[in-house]
């Protein structure tokens, strides 16, 4: 789907905004991108559910702050990593019951590669870098913008998780 077609409602001022229905199908277009980014940082299904839901709604409430048609796919990811975020902080004020835990970390340990234990043994900006980059398919440029960073850092990034990786695969064999 072409995201730089989506504008087609005009302000007051003159500016195109989007529309409710077109955010719709870009939110459904986009049900793929959301839920590898959300996995990339939480893991628990459940979490990555809740933070696609809170994302959606947020964005519907906050349609009007979109400026460009071509950041639509953009912001709608870096809506979706602020909720993860927010989960993820609101997990650490919680005490995790023990026996849950270690079962449901068992199972999903065993439903993985070895590639994927790699990967969610990175750092968690380093991992959220390479989602972006490989699976997601954005430039750097973009994952810049999205991580409220330099482009420097992102290819340092990718460096130091191609190197880990490496490593940790090596080991693993």
């Amino acid at each position: 789907m072409n995201y730089k077609i989506l504008f087609r409602k005009k302000k007051a001022g003159g500016e195109e905004t989007m529309t409710k229905e077109q955010l719709g199908n870009l939110i459904i277009a986009s049900e793929e991108t959301m839920y590898r980014v959300a996995k990339t940082l939480l893991r628990s299904d459940a979490d990555c559910a809740d933070a696609i839901q809170e994302a959606i709604v947020k964005a519907f409430t906050g349609i009007q702050t979109l400026r460009k048609d071509s950041y639509a796919k953009t912001w709608l990811v870096r809506i979706v990593i602020n909720e993860c975020y927010a989960i993820m902080r609101h997990e650490r004020r919680l005490v995790p019951i023990d026996d849950f835990t270690a079962k449901e970390a068992a199972a999903e340990q065993a439903d993985y590669s070895e590639l994927y234990d790699a990967l969610s043994r990175l750092p968690e900006e380093i991992r959220l870098t390479v989602a972006l980059y490989y699976i997601e398919g954005y430039h750097v440029k973009e994952i810049a913008e999205l991580m409220n960073t330099t482009q420097s850092a992102v290819k340092n990034r990718l460096m130091r998780a191609r190197a880990k990786i490496k490593k940790d695969l090596a080991e693993a064999k």
